[in-house]
Protein backbone atom coordinates (compact mmCIF):
# COMPACT_ATOMS: atom_id res chain seq x y z
CA UNK A 1 0.00 0.00 0.00
CA UNK A 2 3.06 2.29 0.73
CA UNK A 3 3.51 2.82 -3.30
CA UNK A 4 -0.05 3.42 -4.07
CA UNK A 5 -1.09 7.06 -3.40
CA UNK A 6 -3.42 9.55 -4.52
CA UNK A 7 -2.17 12.67 -7.12
CA UNK A 8 -1.86 16.01 -5.62
CA UNK A 9 -2.16 18.42 -8.31
CA UNK A 10 -1.38 22.33 -8.11
CA UNK A 11 -3.99 24.26 -10.60
CA UNK A 12 -2.06 27.13 -10.34
CA UNK A 13 -1.05 26.98 -13.93
CA UNK A 14 -5.08 27.50 -14.40
CA UNK A 15 -4.36 30.88 -12.95
CA UNK A 16 -1.88 31.37 -15.01
CA UNK A 17 -2.65 32.16 -18.58
CA UNK A 18 1.06 31.89 -19.99
CA UNK A 19 1.73 28.61 -18.23
CA UNK A 20 0.57 26.17 -20.68
CA UNK A 21 3.52 23.85 -19.57
CA UNK A 22 2.09 23.44 -16.62
CA UNK A 23 -1.78 23.02 -17.61
CA UNK A 24 -0.55 20.13 -19.90
CA UNK A 25 1.34 18.62 -17.21
CA UNK A 26 -2.02 18.60 -15.01
CA UNK A 27 -4.39 17.96 -17.99
CA UNK A 28 -2.03 14.03 -17.89
CA UNK A 29 -2.07 13.61 -14.83
CA UNK A 30 -5.95 14.29 -14.22
CA UNK A 31 -6.61 12.05 -17.56
CA UNK A 32 -4.71 8.99 -15.93
CA UNK A 33 -6.03 9.28 -12.79
CA UNK A 34 -10.03 9.79 -14.11
CA UNK A 35 -9.06 6.77 -16.61
CA UNK A 36 -7.91 4.35 -13.81
CA UNK A 37 -10.21 4.99 -10.64
CA UNK A 38 -11.49 9.03 -10.99
CA UNK A 39 -10.17 10.02 -8.36
CA UNK A 40 -7.37 12.91 -7.16
CA UNK A 41 -6.68 15.55 -4.64
CA UNK A 42 -6.07 19.62 -5.38
CA UNK A 43 -3.80 22.53 -4.14
CA UNK A 44 -3.93 26.39 -5.35
CA UNK A 45 -7.76 26.05 -6.11
CA UNK A 46 -8.69 29.90 -5.67
CA UNK A 47 -11.05 28.91 -2.58
CA UNK A 48 -9.46 30.88 0.47
CA UNK A 49 -7.47 28.78 2.94
CA UNK A 50 -9.01 30.59 5.72
CA UNK A 51 -12.58 30.65 4.17
CA UNK A 52 -11.71 26.49 4.62
CA UNK A 53 -10.62 26.56 8.16
CA UNK A 54 -13.35 29.17 9.14
CA UNK A 55 -16.51 27.27 7.45
CA UNK A 56 -15.33 24.14 9.46
CA UNK A 57 -14.75 25.73 12.55
CA UNK A 58 -18.04 27.27 12.42
CA UNK A 59 -19.70 23.86 11.78
CA UNK A 60 -18.15 22.24 14.46
CA UNK A 61 -19.40 24.45 16.87
CA UNK A 62 -23.56 24.49 15.02
CA UNK A 63 -23.27 20.52 15.21
CA UNK A 64 -22.83 21.17 19.20
CA UNK A 65 -25.80 22.60 19.39
CA UNK A 66 -28.66 21.12 20.77
CA UNK A 67 -31.47 19.25 18.70
CA UNK A 68 -33.54 22.02 19.42
CA UNK A 69 -31.60 24.87 18.18
CA UNK A 70 -30.21 22.52 14.99
CA UNK A 71 -33.99 21.89 14.09
CA UNK A 72 -35.02 25.57 14.00
CA UNK A 73 -33.08 24.84 10.67
CA UNK A 74 -35.43 21.80 9.55
CA UNK A 75 -36.01 20.86 5.91
CA UNK A 76 -37.70 23.43 3.24
CA UNK A 77 -40.67 21.78 1.23
CA UNK A 78 -40.38 21.92 -2.14
CA UNK A 79 -36.69 21.49 -2.55
CA UNK A 80 -35.36 18.68 -4.92
CA UNK A 81 -33.58 17.93 -2.11
CA UNK A 82 -34.54 18.03 1.64
CA UNK A 83 -32.81 21.34 2.46
CA UNK A 84 -31.78 22.42 5.68
CA UNK A 85 -30.91 20.10 8.72
CA UNK A 86 -31.23 16.51 8.33
CA UNK A 87 -30.36 13.62 10.69
CA UNK A 88 -30.17 9.79 8.22
CA UNK A 89 -32.13 7.42 10.39
CA UNK A 90 -33.09 5.63 7.23
CA UNK A 91 -29.16 4.41 7.23
CA UNK A 92 -28.74 4.69 10.95
CA UNK A 93 -29.73 7.33 13.61
CA UNK A 94 -26.78 7.63 15.86
CA UNK A 95 -24.23 7.68 12.61
CA UNK A 96 -24.20 11.21 11.03
CA UNK A 97 -26.08 14.44 10.68
CA UNK A 98 -25.99 17.35 8.20
CA UNK A 99 -26.92 19.91 6.76
CA UNK A 100 -27.80 20.88 3.41
CA UNK A 101 -28.00 23.83 1.22
CA UNK A 102 -28.92 24.90 -2.84
CA UNK A 103 -27.53 27.88 -4.33
CA UNK A 104 -28.16 31.18 -1.98
CA UNK A 105 -30.65 32.51 -4.86
CA UNK A 106 -32.66 29.41 -5.13
CA UNK A 107 -35.16 29.94 -2.36
CA UNK A 108 -35.19 26.68 -0.73
CA UNK A 109 -32.29 27.43 2.09
CA UNK A 110 -33.05 27.44 5.53
CA UNK A 111 -29.51 28.22 6.58
CA UNK A 112 -28.90 28.94 10.30
CA UNK A 113 -28.54 31.99 12.07
CA UNK A 114 -26.21 30.55 14.95
CA UNK A 115 -23.22 31.13 15.12
CA UNK A 116 -23.93 34.64 13.66
CA UNK A 117 -21.24 34.19 10.38
CA UNK A 118 -22.20 30.99 9.63
CA UNK A 119 -24.55 31.80 6.80
CA UNK A 120 -22.69 34.14 5.38
CA UNK A 121 -19.55 31.90 5.28
CA UNK A 122 -21.67 28.83 3.84
CA UNK A 123 -22.74 31.27 0.81
CA UNK A 124 -19.62 32.36 0.38
CA UNK A 125 -18.11 28.77 -0.31
CA UNK A 126 -20.67 27.77 -2.30
CA UNK A 127 -19.67 30.68 -4.47
CA UNK A 128 -15.85 29.34 -4.32
CA UNK A 129 -17.04 25.51 -5.12
CA UNK A 130 -19.36 26.90 -8.10
CA UNK A 131 -16.27 28.25 -9.35
CA UNK A 132 -13.94 25.00 -8.06
CA UNK A 133 -16.39 22.96 -10.32
CA UNK A 134 -16.31 24.66 -13.62
CA UNK A 135 -12.24 25.06 -13.46
CA UNK A 136 -12.51 20.89 -13.19
CA UNK A 137 -15.07 20.62 -15.72
CA UNK A 138 -12.99 22.33 -18.15
CA UNK A 139 -10.12 20.43 -17.40
CA UNK A 140 -11.95 17.79 -17.95
CA UNK A 141 -13.64 18.95 -21.10
CA UNK A 142 -9.84 19.25 -22.53
CA UNK A 143 -8.75 16.08 -21.31
CA UNK A 144 -11.15 13.70 -23.32
CA UNK A 145 -10.80 15.80 -26.14
CA UNK A 146 -13.91 17.21 -26.43
CA UNK A 147 -14.89 20.59 -28.45
CA UNK A 148 -14.31 23.42 -26.44
CA UNK A 149 -16.98 24.33 -23.92
CA UNK A 150 -18.81 21.23 -24.95
CA UNK A 151 -19.17 20.22 -20.99
CA UNK A 152 -20.32 23.43 -20.03
CA UNK A 153 -22.68 24.29 -22.74
CA UNK A 154 -24.06 21.00 -21.81
CA UNK A 155 -24.28 21.79 -17.91
CA UNK A 156 -25.26 25.07 -17.87
CA UNK A 157 -27.88 25.28 -15.15
CA UNK A 158 -25.86 26.05 -11.82
CA UNK A 159 -29.22 25.84 -9.91
CA UNK A 160 -28.54 22.21 -9.23
CA UNK A 161 -25.64 22.45 -7.49
CA UNK A 162 -25.67 21.33 -3.71
CA UNK A 163 -23.40 21.43 -0.89
CA UNK A 164 -23.27 19.25 2.63
CA UNK A 165 -22.45 20.30 6.03
CA UNK A 166 -21.57 16.72 7.46
CA UNK A 167 -20.95 15.36 11.12
CA UNK A 168 -20.27 12.14 11.46
CA UNK A 169 -20.53 10.84 15.16
CA UNK A 170 -17.78 8.47 16.41
CA UNK A 171 -17.87 4.82 15.78
CA UNK A 172 -19.25 2.17 17.89
CA UNK A 173 -17.13 -0.93 18.88
CA UNK A 174 -19.45 -3.10 16.90
CA UNK A 175 -18.90 -0.90 12.99
CA UNK A 176 -17.34 1.88 12.03
CA UNK A 177 -18.42 2.86 8.39
CA UNK A 178 -20.09 6.46 8.40
CA UNK A 179 -20.92 5.26 4.75
CA UNK A 180 -20.74 2.05 3.08
CA UNK A 181 -18.83 2.11 -0.47
CA UNK A 182 -20.55 3.74 -3.36
CA UNK A 183 -20.26 6.07 -6.05
CA UNK A 184 -21.74 9.32 -6.23
CA UNK A 185 -24.62 9.71 -9.07
CA UNK A 186 -23.69 13.64 -10.09
CA UNK A 187 -21.14 14.91 -12.38
CA UNK A 188 -18.01 15.95 -9.88
CA UNK A 189 -17.50 15.55 -6.12
CA UNK A 190 -15.56 18.02 -3.92
CA UNK A 191 -14.80 16.88 -0.13
CA UNK A 192 -13.08 18.75 2.29
CA UNK A 193 -12.46 16.85 5.55
CA UNK A 194 -11.34 17.62 9.06
CA UNK A 195 -8.23 16.07 10.69
CA UNK A 196 -10.12 12.77 11.75
CA UNK A 197 -9.93 11.69 7.83
CA UNK A 198 -12.32 8.55 7.37
CA UNK A 199 -12.16 9.25 3.50
CA UNK A 200 -11.16 6.18 1.40
CA UNK A 201 -10.72 5.49 -2.54
CA UNK A 202 -10.74 2.26 -3.61
CA UNK A 203 -7.55 1.77 -5.87
CA UNK A 204 -6.32 -1.51 -7.68
CA UNK A 205 -8.69 -3.73 -5.00
CA UNK A 206 -7.08 -1.95 -1.93
CA UNK A 207 -8.57 0.91 0.15
CA UNK A 208 -6.38 3.73 0.48
CA UNK A 209 -7.30 6.44 3.04
CA UNK A 210 -7.08 10.35 1.93
CA UNK A 211 -4.83 11.85 4.75
CA UNK A 212 -6.74 15.52 5.29
CA UNK A 213 -4.24 18.26 5.06
CA UNK A 214 -4.86 22.08 5.28
CA UNK A 215 -5.77 23.40 1.97
CA UNK A 216 -6.31 20.42 0.14
CA UNK A 217 -9.14 19.51 -1.51
CA UNK A 218 -10.53 16.22 -2.90
CA UNK A 219 -12.37 15.32 -6.08
CA UNK A 220 -13.95 12.62 -7.81
CA UNK A 221 -15.46 11.66 -11.06
CA UNK A 222 -19.16 10.46 -10.75
CA UNK A 223 -21.60 8.66 -12.76
CA UNK A 224 -22.78 11.16 -15.04
CA UNK A 225 -19.03 11.78 -16.51
CA UNK A 226 -18.64 7.46 -16.57
CA UNK A 227 -21.93 7.53 -18.50
CA UNK A 228 -20.92 10.15 -21.15
CA UNK A 229 -17.38 9.16 -21.67
CA UNK A 230 -18.96 5.36 -21.96
CA UNK A 231 -16.26 4.29 -19.19
CA UNK A 232 -13.05 6.32 -20.22
CA UNK A 233 -13.11 8.02 -17.80
CA UNK A 234 -14.29 6.15 -14.05
CA UNK A 235 -16.81 6.90 -11.16
CA UNK A 236 -14.51 6.92 -8.23
CA UNK A 237 -15.38 4.26 -6.10
CA UNK A 238 -15.31 5.36 -1.76
CA UNK A 239 -16.39 4.96 1.55
CA UNK A 240 -16.04 6.75 4.36
CA UNK A 241 -14.66 5.08 8.13
CA UNK A 242 -16.15 6.77 11.34
CA UNK A 243 -12.90 6.78 13.43
CA UNK A 244 -13.23 5.38 17.33
CA UNK A 245 -13.83 8.01 20.10
CA UNK A 246 -14.26 11.30 18.02
CA UNK A 247 -16.27 12.93 15.69
CA UNK A 248 -15.78 13.92 11.89
CA UNK A 249 -16.82 16.82 10.04
CA UNK A 250 -16.43 17.43 6.38
CA UNK A 251 -17.62 19.52 3.39
CA UNK A 252 -18.79 18.08 0.18
CA UNK A 253 -19.91 20.00 -2.99
CA UNK A 254 -22.02 18.24 -5.85
CA UNK A 255 -21.43 19.65 -9.21
CA UNK A 256 -24.47 18.71 -10.20
CA UNK A 257 -26.89 18.08 -13.73
CA UNK A 258 -29.97 19.43 -14.23
CA UNK A 259 -32.60 16.80 -13.67
CA UNK A 260 -34.41 16.87 -17.35
CA UNK A 261 -30.68 16.09 -19.26
CA UNK A 262 -30.66 13.14 -21.33
CA UNK A 263 -27.17 11.47 -20.49
CA UNK A 264 -26.43 8.82 -22.39
CA UNK A 265 -22.00 7.93 -23.85
CA UNK A 266 -20.93 10.18 -26.15
CA UNK A 267 -20.69 9.64 -29.70
CA UNK A 268 -16.79 10.56 -29.30
CA UNK A 269 -16.42 7.31 -27.05
CA UNK A 270 -19.05 5.09 -29.05
CA UNK A 271 -19.96 5.34 -32.92
CA UNK A 272 -17.09 7.42 -33.61
CA UNK A 273 -14.69 4.87 -32.48
CA UNK A 274 -15.81 1.90 -33.53
CA UNK A 275 -16.99 1.48 -29.53
CA UNK A 276 -19.86 -0.05 -28.81
CA UNK A 277 -22.44 1.74 -25.98
CA UNK A 278 -22.17 0.28 -22.71
CA UNK A 279 -25.22 1.87 -21.47
CA UNK A 280 -28.68 3.14 -22.52
CA UNK A 281 -29.66 6.61 -22.15
CA UNK A 282 -32.10 8.12 -19.37
CA UNK A 283 -33.06 11.04 -17.72
CA UNK A 284 -31.01 12.37 -15.05
CA UNK A 285 -33.58 12.61 -12.64
CA UNK A 286 -35.14 9.24 -13.12
CA UNK A 287 -31.99 7.88 -11.93
CA UNK A 288 -31.64 10.54 -8.70
CA UNK A 289 -35.12 9.01 -7.78
CA UNK A 290 -33.58 5.62 -8.03
CA UNK A 291 -30.75 6.51 -6.08
CA UNK A 292 -33.77 8.55 -3.18
CA UNK A 293 -35.40 5.28 -2.90
CA UNK A 294 -32.01 3.17 -2.22
CA UNK A 295 -32.34 5.27 1.06
CA UNK A 296 -36.04 5.93 1.48
CA UNK A 297 -36.69 2.23 1.25
CA UNK A 298 -33.66 0.29 1.51
CA UNK A 299 -33.87 -3.19 -0.30
CA UNK A 300 -33.52 -6.16 2.46
CA UNK A 301 -30.60 -7.40 -0.34
CA UNK A 302 -27.39 -5.38 -0.93
CA UNK A 303 -27.36 -6.74 -4.53
CA UNK A 304 -30.66 -5.12 -5.14
CA UNK A 305 -29.55 -1.33 -4.59
CA UNK A 306 -29.35 0.60 -7.83
CA UNK A 307 -26.25 1.86 -8.93
CA UNK A 308 -25.14 3.20 -12.45
CA UNK A 309 -25.18 -0.44 -13.64
CA UNK A 310 -28.87 -0.57 -13.58
CA UNK A 311 -28.63 1.26 -17.17
CA UNK A 312 -25.46 -1.19 -18.31
CA UNK A 313 -25.64 -2.75 -21.54
CA UNK A 314 -25.03 -6.12 -21.34
CA UNK A 315 -21.74 -6.90 -23.91
CA UNK A 316 -21.86 -10.87 -23.39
Amino acid sequence: MANIAIPIIDLSPFFNENDENGKKKVKDIISQACSEYGFFQIVNHGVPLDLLSQAMDLSKTYFKFSDEEKLKCSPESGAPLPAGYNKQPEISPDKNEYLLMFPPDSGFNLLPNNPPEFKEVLEEMFSYFCKVGQLIESIVNDCLGLPENFLKEYNHDRSWDFMVAMHYFPAIETENNGITEHEDGNCITFVVQDEAGGLEVRKNGQWIPIIPEEGKIVVNMSDVIQVLTNNKFKSATHRVVRPKGRSRHSFVFFYNLQGDKWVEPLPQFTKEIGEPARYRGFLYKDYQALRMRNKTHPPSRPEDVIHITHYAISTS
